[in-house]
């Protein structure tokens, strides 16, 4: 793992220590994998449904990744949090903006950041076959080695994590540190 440093736009802070836990070559090399091996389930009709906010650059690069295997799907957004401003989950799911699209008959592909507690991917998983898709089927880029709080696997995952905080590749921590290329921690002390 290597360090970067960053510092925000006007932060008269020192530049927080980020240590590299994905760098932007291994998770582009990673994703050209993983859109092969969902091309390969044949989802005709295919919807992507991104959970915001911080799966939205995984989203957009893994769509660009099926687009080179042949696929076309739609692409729709929700919004869920259970963790707002915090580091930790409420243990709430809360929708803060639904999707726009019907799901009704179409085949599903739920894209998420992190699965660790499992609670924001098993909501809305139940909430989209509630809705009526004919599939359900989910992807995400880390998936931590922690105890779930609900039974929930990721039908995909671009990488195991290591059970720390992660920032960057649009993932943030109370709105920070979404723009950069790797996925990594801050580095305290």
């Amino acid at each position: 793992m290597t360090q970067a440093n960053t510092a925000a736009d006007g932060d008269t802070s020192p530049a927080q220590k980020l240590e590299v836990i994905f760098a932007p070559e291994e998770i582009s090399a990673r994703l050209e994998v993983l859109a092969g091996e969902i091309a390969a389930l044949r989802l005709d009709g295919l919807l992507v449904v991104a959970i915001l906010k911080g799966s939205f650059v995984f989203a957009a690069d893994l769509i660009r990744a099926l687009h080179r295997t042949g696929l076309s799907p739609e692409v729709d957004f929700i919004t869920l949090s259970s963790y707002r401003k915090s580091t930790t989950s409420s243990g709430q799911v809360e929708i803060l903006r639904d999707l726009d699209l019907d799901v009704s008959r179409r085949n599903v592909l739920i894209v998420d950041d992190v699965l660790d507690s499992g609670r924001t991917l098993a909501f809305a998983k139940d909430l989209l076959a509630a809705r009526g898709a004919r599939s359900v089927t989910t992807c995400v880029l880390l998936e931590k080695r922690t105890r779930r709080a609900v039974n929930v696997a990721a039908d995909f995952r671009a990488f195991e994590c290591p059970e720390v905080f992660v920032v960057g590749y649009g993932m943030d921590v109370a709105h920070r540190f979404r723009e950069l290329p790797f996925v990594g921690r801050v580095v305290t002390g």
